[in-house]
């Protein structure tokens, strides 16, 4: 059975100017990444309530849980640690209250969207991150190598764009993220 979780993008700014709040994980599951805020959605709680206490846990900041929009639907296979498997419900966060501050969990700091720290992040990341920032919804099963850090494949869901990155699953055209050249 997959556990269930979330994350929540939180950005700010104008067009042009956007910014995204990210996470270097101090501890736990990815700790040393640069990586969105969330985590276990608890028994009883919808996704929504849980990628709005996740937020007030790791960053202090509020979100109202229907206020998020639902962005991205991703499944996380980890073959060699079939106990790590996920799936995870991406949500924006149009609008929150306070100010972002460091927790037992992560130390929180804004990136430009055109300036994100993807060498430092999951590497299923740049894959569906900067089309759910330009605002494509996504679905998607990413499986990791053996090695529990780099995409092996990811097979698209519903997401036009993602299918076409993914036309061939297994090619190396399916594992191109946005703007990488074949064979890159």
């Amino acid at each position: 059975m997959l556990t269930r979780t979330c994350l929540c993008l939180l950005t700010r700014g104008e067009p042009g100017r956007r910014e995204l709040l990210l996470g270097l994980k101090k501890r736990g599951f990815g700790t040393g990444k640069w990586v969105g805020l969330g985590g276990h959605i608890e028994p009883g709680e919808t996704p929504e309530q849980a990628a709005a206490r996740e937020v007030a846990e790791e960053s202090g900041l509020v979100v109202e849980p229907q206020r998020l929009v639902h962005m991205a639907a991703l499944t996380f296979l980890f073959p060699a640690r079939p106990g790590w498997d996920c799936s995870a419900d991406v949500f924006a966060a149009p609008d929150f209250a306070g100010e972002a501050a460091e927790s037992g969990e992560l130390v929180p700091r804004w990136f430009g969207v055109d300036a994100l720290p993807l060498a430092g992040m999951w590497d299923d990341a740049r894959y569906w991150l900067p089309r759910v920032l330009a605002g494509e919804q996504v679905r998607a099963t990413v499986t990791f190598a053996a090695d529990c850090a780099t995409v092996a494949r990811i097979v698209p869901g519903s997401s036009t764009a993602v299918a076409a990155a993914a036309a061939a699953p297994g090619s190396p055209a399916a594992l191109r993220a946005p703007g990488e050249a074949p064979g890159a």
